[in-house]
């Protein structure tokens, strides 16, 4: 069996750790640094844009947004995300990663730039704009979910193939916790050079005009990493496994290698061709063939993404209402909205630099040791056991906001240490070179439907808070500690889930497809057998 298989993609399995790897991690990780910022900096801005474009004219106090637009500016970019990685994913598998990796980027760009010069007459008109580009922004960041993890997996040998596709991921932490710094620094020089009063001491002069620079220039910040990265995309060659499995170009595949490794390797035409006829290298998508060997792992895949991101985006886009809820952000009209802006940022980036980053980088510290399956149970059961202790005691911790905060923060931490890096990592291993963008697409869409699920499901939790705050039996914070509740109920059903998706770690993509061995094809219970944990199919 060893001899069938193409010594391109044997030289990439084995290859020591080298430049070019740190080189791929960079270019792929800033793309999903700004992932994070674009995604996430809105629920920096957001009741920003409620003081400046809703704020009432008898100024009794500060304005928010509607619900209809908190919908909209919360959600729209997680829909246009959807859309991208399904778009994006089948795309990739195609034309090829390299062919339309550099567009997800320009979109970024451009759509970043249009958020923060989003314009007109009234309210409704500037966030219909933003509304319009922050779509936009997110097709293009769908766009470099599949495409990074296939061109990062394809790119790395099998011994630390999980954490280098980890480290990519990782970026995430940092575009979280720069969306929070570049608020800090806008608002903190803002405040500080006009230095409002609060709300209730002075209407008017607590919103200066301003204020109206602070959110879009933290949005339009996002450009800056995209645009950066985009000349060294487009430097990269086409993955081996792409154009030696898929493109069928045994030459070029070995010409790009032998540049990328640094060593000469052989063309094997007859080789390619041979194996592009074996019924293992032919079927398609919506194939029983399909559906027989992959069908449970796509069904776990995607299960998994969607029931992580209900919890993980909840908790990241309605920090603040968390934060607020239990007294640790202090109330609107006691401050002005630069102090607002500066406050929500800090609470942020306090817990991004204390669980999230560190979470990531303990997967990419132990994933291929540890191996995927254990590091994604693990992250779901602690986050099922720290959702309940927060929601069944709630009223304890309305009282003792550091400690809350801790609990909180562990959450985030084993999100990241755990199914929120797994989920981005295994669906770029498992599948045929010639689907695995598609599939890696198709799940991590489905992520994002849990994303806009997690997003509208908790913001009408805290809207029907407000509502029941007339109700003879209301108690402040029913509305989050049942979203803490739900969420800890959606964890464990992860847990459950998670025993459908198998362990990738040690082997090579073509092991576990058996694209690269002549009629040898790795069934589930040969993997199994060779100790990598899966379910039969």
């Amino acid at each position: 069996m060893a001899g069938n298989k193409l010594v391109v993609l044997d030289a990439l399995d084995v290859a020591k750790t080298q430049w070019y790897h740190f080189t791929a991690i960079v270019i792929a990780g800033m793309g999903f640094f700004t992932d994070a910022y674009d995604l996430f900096c809105i629920s920096l801005v957001s009741k920003l844009l409620g003081r400046i474009y809703y704020t009432k004219p008898d100024l009794e106090k500060p304005g928010t947004l509607p619900p209809n637009v908190a919908d909209a500016v919360n959600g729209v970019a997680l829909c246009g995300t959807l859309a991208g990685q399904l778009f994006f994913g089948w795309l990739g598998d195609k034309l090829g990663r390299k062919k339309v990796y550099g567009i997800t980027l320009v979109l970024m760009v451009v759509c970043s730039v249009g958020s923060g010069l989003s314009f007109g007459q009234s309210a409704n008109g500037v966030i219909t704009t933003l509304c319009f580009f922050r779509f936009w922004l997110g097709f293009g960041i769908g766009g470099d979910y599949p495409l990074s993890a296939t061109i990062m997996s394809e790119y790395a040998n099998k011994k630390t193939r999980g954490a280098f596709i980890a480290a990519v991921f990782a970026m995430q932490g940092f575009g979280i916790l720069g969306g929070g710094f570049v608020a800090l620094i806008v608002s903190s020089a803002f405040n500080n050079r006009y230095n409002p009063p609060a709300f209730q001491d002075n209407p008017e002069a607590s919103l200066p005009s301003q204020s109206d620079y602070v959110w879009r220039m933290t949005l339009m910040f996002g450009a800056l990493p995209a645009l950066l990265t985009y000349y060294w995309r487009m430097k990269m060659p086409e993955t081996a496994r792409y154009t030696a499995l898929v493109a069928k170009n045994a030459k070029q595949a070995a010409a790009d290698m032998s540049k990328v490794l640094q060593m000469e390797i052989q063309a094997e035409k007859t080789k390619v061709e041979r194996l592009a006829g074996e019924p293992s290298n032919t079927f398609g998508l919506f194939t029983k063939e399909f559906a027989k060997r992959h069908g449970l792992h796509l069904l776990g895949t995607t299960s998994t993404w969607f029931l992580l991101d209900i919890a993980f985006y909840s908790q990241n886009l309605f920090q603040k209402d968390i934060f607020s809820a239990i007294g640790w952000i202090p109330k609107a009209a006691t401050m002005s909205a630069l102090e607002e802006v500066f406050k929500i940022a800090r609470a942020q980036t306090l817990i991004a630099l204390c669980s999230t980053v560190p979470g990531y980088w303990f997967t990419v510290a132990l994933i291929d040791y540890m191996g995927r399956f254990a590091i994604q149970l693990m992250g779901f059961f602690f986050m099922t056991v720290f959702m309940f202790a927060l929601a069944i005691p709630y009223n304890h911790w309305t009282h003792n906001h550091l400690e809350f905060v801790v609990m909180y923060s562990l959450t985030f931490f084993f999100a990241n240490f755990g199914p929120n890096a797994t989920t981005f990592i295994v669906p770029a291993e498992i599948f045929p070179a010639r689907l695995r963008s598609t599939c890696h697409g198709i799940s991590a869409a489905a992520g994002k439907a849990g994303a806009i699920v997690g997003a509208f499901g908790f913001l009408y939790a805290a809207q029907n808070q407000d509502r029941n705050k007339v109700d003879a039996g209301y108690k402040p914070g029913i509305g989050v500690k049942n979203s803490l509740l739900v969420l800890g109920g959606i964890n464990f059903l992860g847990m459950l889930f998670t025993l459908l998706v198998p362990e990738s770690k040690g082997k090579s993509l073509e092991e576990l497809t058996g694209e690269n061995d002549e009629g040898e094809i790795e069934t589930t219970e040969q993997i199994n057998a060779a100790g990598g944990r899966t379910v039969q199919v």
